[in-house]
């Protein structure tokens, strides 16, 4: 069988580390042509090398340091994708950041206009900027990380979990605007990563944190966390003709059987199964909440 991804080519953000670096080594390993982002034009250029050296001949990975929150960064990002590779299959927004920790009303505001910026602006920015290409070509893959901010609140770290359901309510929306045009539009939520941005919450402590969210990620931290092949496998998926079709979702990577989807196309397109819906009454089985009842 041909590599998933053979004669694929992405964009990947945030690649220079953790979870970025995972998938930039699974799309290389998975066939892909791929043009990695991050800030930290040092970095960037070691993990070029880790991933060129696991790409077959001819396959072709490049670098472009930018930052995604800025549109003139954007702008080059993507024009150098553009001549690099004949055609774009495919985006994968990870570039993220926690952003400040602690109470709301006491962090830096600067911080928490930051951790807006990159997390959500970003991402909108880098799609704004392929879009026009995906529908030209009746074809494309977005793939948004998102995590575990956007389906449970995160007190003290407000800035990262307001970003994050925004940044997939943005791809839920931009799902159903592409819809019609063969683009498929996908969150990811990789599960808790033993990665540099976890020391980070650890670092902070729990009188930033708050004592319960940093026991927890004390004892993830311990255990190991969820793998970060678990996540850069999802995103090789979502990123492959084996989704076609599934779109506007939200999939976690640990806990899902994502593998099966194909196999339940139909109802994973008639449903809202897999997205951030309100919750009412009638669905935790108590019988008040209609305006009748």
């Amino acid at each position: 069988m041909s590599p998933p991804l053979e004669n694929r080519n992405a964009i990947i953000t945030g690649a220079n580390q953790g979870l970025g670096l995972s998938i930039a080594r699974a799309y290389v390993q998975a066939g892909a042509n791929v043009l990695i982002c991050a800030r930290n034009a040092d970095i960037l250029e070691k993990a070029r090398e880790e991933a060129l050296s696991l790409a077959a001949p001819g396959q072709i990975v490049l670098a472009q340091a930018g930052d995604v929150s800025k549109p003139e960064d954007v702008e080059k990002i993507v024009g150098v994708a553009f001549a690099a590779f004949p055609r774009l299959h495919i985006l994968v927004n990870n570039a993220g950041i926690y952003g400040p920790m602690g109470l709301s009303e006491e962090v830096d505001w600067q911080e928490w206009i930051q951790a807006i910026e990159i997390n959500l602006l970003g991402s909108v920015l880098m799609c704004r900027a392929v879009v026009p290409h995906f529908r030209q070509h009746g074809y494309g893959k977005i793939v948004q990380l998102s995590g575990g901010g956007a389906t449970n609140p995160l007190p003290r770290i407000s800035a990262y979990a307001a970003s994050k359901a925004a940044v997939v309510r943005f791809a839920e929306s931009l799902a159903e605007e592409l819809r019609p045009c063969g683009v498929d539009v996908n969150s990811v939520a990789p599960g808790a990563l033993n990665t540099r941005m976890m020391d980070e919450l650890l670092a902070a402590g729990p009188e930033k944190v708050g004592s319960v969210f940093h026991e927890r990620m004390v004892k993830l931290k311990e255990q190991g966390g969820t793998p970060l092949e678990r996540g850069a496998a999802l995103t090789v998926f979502l990123g492959s003709a084996a989704s076609d079709g599934i779109t506007g979702k939200l999939v976690s990577a640990a806990w899902d059987p994502w593998e099966k989807f194909p196999g339940h196309l139909s109802d994973l397109q008639k449903s809202d199964v897999y997205t951030l819906r309100r919750i009412i009454p009638k669905d935790r089985g108590m019988l008040w909440g209609d305006r009748d009842g």
